[in-house]
């Protein structure tokens, strides 16, 4: 656990000095984002929705017993060995959306951050732990999160293609402050929190040999190491 942990330390330092600086612009850049032409606002309000954990636990979940049916019913090896990665895959994306998503509404209930829709009212920093309503719940962004590890598994999976990845990611994190249903530090704890659960799993699954091998620099790559195959 240890290694994982000094490896990934880089996404929490990261996620502290972004949360820090952006934390006094909150209420600026909120305001200013929702206040966008009509045309930038209606996009995001479009493309919004694609980070919620509900379609990507749904469909992972799927594949995974999919793949686990065609692995148990293949008579073939190659099928069987083409099953058997499918259904990594498959569980790979389930565990790292599932634990993302535990992840980010416990943290949600344990700071209690006011949305948006109450600066009026409330102010950007208004905390109410453990209120138990939606209302109080804008800190981390669920949707960013959800975004930061859906995006951070095909960046595990598809290293060369990283930066297309963090892009998409970071358009359904800045269309949450756009929609006015987040603060931009709020998106980026989200973000940080979906990449760095997607990094983490991917050291799990090294560890046993599923799906990722641990690399000479003690980084999780694709593949199974020479002596695993």
């Amino acid at each position: 656990m240890k290694r994982p942990l000094v490896a990934t330390g880089w996404i929490l330092l990261t996620t502290i000095v972004l949360v820090f600086a952006l934390v006094p612009l909150d209420p600026f850049l909120s305001q200013k984002a929702q206040g966008l032409p009509a045309s930038i606002v209606a996009f995001n309000e479009t493309i919004t929705d694609f980070g919620r954990f509900g379609w990507m636990i749904y469909l992972s979940a799927t594949a995974l017993a999919a793949a686990f049916v065609v692995r148990r019913a293949a008579k073939q090896e190659p099928l069987q060995r083409k099953a058997s990665t499918a259904r990594d895959l498959a569980a790979y994306f389930l565990l790292t959306i599932g634990t993302a998503s535990a992840l980010v509404h416990t943290l949600k209930i344990l700071v209690g951050r006011a949305r948006p829709e109450l600066f009026t009212e409330l102010g950007a920093y208004s905390l109410t732990p453990f209120a138990n309503t939606n209302l109080y719940e804008s800190f981390p962004s669920g949707h960013s999160t959800a975004a930061g590890a859906f995006f951070g598994v095909f960046a595990m999976l598809l290293p060369k293609l990283r930066p297309l990845f963090l892009i998409l990611a970071l358009m359904i994190g800045v269309s949450r402050v756009i929609v006015g249903a987040h603060y931009p530090s709020d998106v980026a704890a989200g973000l940080l929190l979906g990449l760095w659960t997607s990094v983490m799993m991917a050291f799990l699954f090294a560890r046993y040999g599923r799906l990722f091998h641990l690399g000479p620099g003690g980084w999780p790559l694709l593949g199974r190491s020479d002596q695993a195959k």
